[in-house]
């Protein structure tokens, strides 16, 4: 699967806000949004009006890049949160939000997204007692996430673990840091999602 190697610090330039690809980074002096607002590349500075197809794009690709999924991915999410019932933008927030290495970056398992997938591939969670190596599993109400027993030695886990009191987490996870637990006791709603996406934008872009 293609993967992004440029600094993760150009994509927050380029849409002009925090991602938070950084994990800790993003909330110290040393972010790039902070210290550099300008657009990269050469005319960076030079920003002309954007059309209405450009604002469109630009809201999809910060929802993508915020997420950490790939352009099919993320219109498979579309097509499947289009085929639900209720509110589509809603539906495709939520999918995203419901994805295993999300779930494991929420409970307080990882400082970024980018580190959550990396210790999902690994091999260190359990998805209802049973291994998940596949960052872009879809959770359910019920589903149980749990860091493996012998990946509990890791030092890098182990420190994961001693931080998690520090981490907030959403009222649709049940998080015991004790253990390094969460239980998804609802699914995410759009109250649940913090980040000011317009998620309309996205459907009217793949709605054309």
């Amino acid at each position: 699967m293609a993967r992004y190697t440029e600094p993760s610090c150009k994509l927050c330039r380029r849409e002009g806000v925090k991602l938070f690809l950084k994990g800790d980074r993003c909330l110290s002096d040393k972010c790039a949004i902070s210290r550099r607002a300008t657009v990269p590349g050469q005319h960076g500075a030079n920003r002309s009006k954007v059309s209405e197809y450009g604002v469109q794009l630009r809201e999809k690709q910060k929802a993508k890049r915020y997420y950490g999924v790939q352009e099919r991915q993320f219109k498979n999410y579309y097509f499947a949160a289009d085929k639900q019932e209720g509110i589509a933008g809603e539906n495709l927030l939520s999918l995203l939000e419901r994805r295993l290495d999300n779930v494991v970056y929420r409970m307080g398992m990882a400082s970024s997204r980018k580190e959550a997938r990396q210790l999902v591939t690994h091999g260190h969670f359990r998805l209802n007692g049973k291994k998940a190596d596949i960052p872009s599993i879809i959770v359910r109400a019920g589903d149980v996430v749990s860091v493996y027993e012998l990946s509990r030695k890791n030092e890098k886990i182990k420190a994961l673990i001693e931080d998690m009191p520090n981490r907030l987490s959403p009222k649709w996870l049940e998080v015991d840091r004790t253990n390094a637990i969460a239980k998804v006791v609802a699914l995410p709603t759009r109250e649940d999602i913090d980040f000011p996406f317009e998620e309309q934008l996205i459907i009217e872009l793949y709605s054309k």
